[in-house]
């Protein structure tokens, strides 16, 4: 037997003091005998010998009372481990707030009962014990240290979260805010997803880690899992393909679920799907827009009753006109400004190379150099901003080129160079369908394909350090065109002039329609339409100024004022997990929509499929305690025994009652 408060025991030594005034009488009795009072003698005698006895006892039962009482009050127990905590504890729970925890269990959500036995662990330990409480947020106020009250507080504001953290990133922030001293104590009470539960534990002898898991009736879950459009960017007034990616997390095949949209108001049906155990399906939808500007969409569908993974959000940009540039030293090329008058969602502008306006490249998709002579230093150097900003540019030399600017122009965009201009007949003979300009563009490219012939072309240096790409190649390896990356932008290069006298490009409209198409639309191919709470906490917008005095405000579910930073032509928008409701969002400037976004909860948790009692202790049974069977049990109790071994503080009270009692019949019913 061990005892919490040892040094009470000191005042054991005061029990000596009633012992030594029943053993030493300090008043003394002159004896006087009479001859006629002898058997008067005898009684009192006899008398003397029973107070004596009842005495005694009085006196034994006073000094057990008050021992048991001491003792009660030095706390005794029976340690059930070789160590006892001593000291002060710093105790950190995690209460996963996840969406999965909105299961019930007992018709009760495990939300709820997390919460309960996480008050239940607080109350097992002193006031002077420190407390931290962690959610999945891991918001910077989680990090303090509370106070035994405080904590209570802090754990009734706990609600369900979209956020989730993989409990290796809970661990190590556990351990990175636990002071130094003192004991370490770390509860995970969770329902212990395996997606979520990547745990790779570093315990130390100072440190106990316990879990928890909360388990409810395992349901079946089909969940959006995302969405993408077959072209980098929808158009107006075209059949754009809207790809659907639909998961079964269940054991069985679920038949006839049915998928629908929400656009503009209107909601479709799309039909039902059939998806296998355990598999996915793609759908497709053909989607028509027949207005530009910013769409809102919600992908539907109908499961039950985990319902947080049915919705899917997107928001995309449908631009009523692409802009085109193109740069011409005179007159402008008739055969690309008729193919861009042929195309209704671009808009070309033709200007000479000395009439420019350097301001306006970032209003252009595309900017198209077309037959110079010669490239200006000051048109160099903004192009390659333009093209660091996410401009695509695409380069037709002139067949009579200054070819030291041009090489300064392909320095600053960090592409190879031009060698030399050699004017003989050459067949493009290989296009590239795996790149993204002439991906999905053919059926076939076999021998029906006209592929460009030139009359005259520029040979260009072929370090590979450049990083270039071919899209079309001759039959000797020189690229015909070719493709660099640039900051956030392309650069396309072709080896020969845009003049029909040297190149039949212009007139081969199976590869120049789909070139120019693609090239214009390639500098949003890193536009997201869906975002997720948690994961993705920034993006760019192109600045209306450079001044640090606008300010931008999302609006939507929530509305707030977002970090912003600007670099130049583009501002970077972060919203530091302040988005906590899926749907959509607007970037604002002056009540003026300037990007939409739609915010959809993390799938992480769709799979419902989490680490049995079993599974736990065979993991990490070595390293921790797996507190399983006690959520219908008193949890402050089997921690209080746990650390502290089985506390008998309760039954030494009641020994000092019962011999208080025995005292009280002592006297009351011994009649001398």
């Amino acid at each position: 037997m061990q005892f919490l408060f040892p040094s009470i025991l000191w005042v054991l030594l005061a029990l000596a003091i009633p012992i030594i005034i029943h053993l030493f009488h300090f008043r003394r009795f002159k004896k006087v005998y009479f001859t006629n009072v002898k058997f008067l003698k005898e009684i009192k005698e006899e008398k003397s010998t029973r107070n004596k006895l009842r005495n005694f006892l009085v006196l034994l039962s006073r000094l057990l009372a008050m021992a048991c009482l001491i003792f009660a009050f030095a706390q005794p127990f029976l340690s059930k481990d070789e160590t006892v905590k001593t000291g002060k504890s710093y105790v950190s729970v995690f209460i996963d707030n996840s969406n999965s925890m909105m299961a019930a269990s007992e018709d009760v959500p495990l939300l709820d009962k997390a919460k309960k036995k996480a008050e239940e662990i607080v109350k097992a330990y002193g006031p002077s014990d420190q407390f931290q409480i962690i959610s999945h947020e891991m918001k910077g106020s989680q990090q303090r240290w509370l106070s035994q009250e405080n904590t209570i507080s802090a754990i009734e504001d706990i609600s369900v979260s979209p956020e989730v953290s993989m409990l290796s990133n809970v661990y190590f922030k556990q351990k990175q805010t636990t002071p130094a001293d003192g004991n370490h104590i770390l509860y995970y009470l969770s329902d212990f997803q395996k997606s979520i539960t990547n745990l790779e534990l570093d315990v130390d002898t100072t440190t106990e880690v316990n879990l928890l898991p909360f388990q409810a009736v395992k349901e079946d879950n089909i969940a959006i899992d995302s969405a993408w459009f077959e072209a980098v960017v929808p158009s107006i007034n075209q059949n754009n393909k809207l790809y659907v990616r639909i998961k079964n997390y269940s054991q069985e095949r679920k038949e006839d679920v049915r998928l629908s949209i929400e656009h503009n108001g209107q909601t479709r049906p799309e039909g039902t799907i059939d998806i296998p155990a355990n598999s996915s399906v793609t759908d497709t939808i053909n989607l028509l827009v027949t207005t530009p500007g910013w769409q809102q969409m919600k992908i539907k569908l109908d499961d039950y009753p985990i319902q947080f993974d049915d919705n899917y959000f997107i928001n995309f940009n449908i631009k009523e006109k692409v802009k085109v540039l193109a740069v011409n030293e005179l007159n402008p090329n008739r055969y690309m400004t008729a193919l861009f008058k042929g195309m209704n969602q671009f808009d070309l502008i033709n200007n000479k190379a000395s009439n420019l306006q350097y301001d306006d490249f970032k209003n252009y998709d595309l900017i198209i150099l077309s037959d110079l002579r010669k490239v200006s230093t000051g048109l160099a150097s903004e192009l390659k901003s333009y093209s660091e900003n996410g401009g695509n540019i695409l380069v037709f030399p002139s067949a009579d080129s200054e070819l030291t600017s041009y090489n300064d122009l392909f320095a600053r965009l960090n592409t190879n160079t031009i060698q030399e201009w050699t004017k003989e007949d050459r067949n493009v003979f290989k296009i590239n369908t795996s790149e993204f300009v002439f991906n999905n563009v053919y059926e076939s490219t076999g021998s029906n394909l006209k592929l460009p012939v030139t009359k005259g072309n520029f040979r260009f240096s072929n370090y590979s350090s450049r990083g270039g790409e071919s899209l079309l190649q001759y039959r000797d390896g020189q690229n015909y065109i070719s493709k660099y990356s640039l900051g956030k932008g392309k650069v396309y290069i072709c080896a020969a002039p845009l003049d029909k006298k040297y190149n039949d490009l212009t007139i081969n409209a199976e590869v120049f329609v789909p070139l120019l198409y693609k090239v214009a639309f390639s500098t949003s191919q890193s536009e997201k339409i869906a975002y997720t709470i948690g994961q993705d906490n920034m993006t760019e917008i192109s600045s209306a100024s450079g001044g640090n005095e606008i300010i931008y405000k999302v609006k939507g579910e929530e509305e707030f004022i977002p970090g912003q930073t600007n670099r130049g032509n583009t501002t970077l928008i972060t919203f530091n997990n302040m988005v906590s409701k899926s749907g959509f969002y607007n970037i604002t400037l002056q009540d003026k929509v300037v990007k939409g976004l739609a915010f959809n909860y993390d799938r992480i948790e769709s799979n419902l499929e989490h680490m049995t009692p079993k599974e736990l202790k065979d993991r990490y049974g070595a390293s921790t305690n797996i507190l399983d069977n006690t959520l219908n049990a008193d949890l402050t109790t089997i921690i209080k025994e746990k650390d502290q071994g089985v506390t008998l503080w309760r039954w030494f009270l009641i020994l000092a009652l019962v011999f208080l009692a025995i005292e009280t019949l002592l006297l009351r019913f011994w009649k001398l």
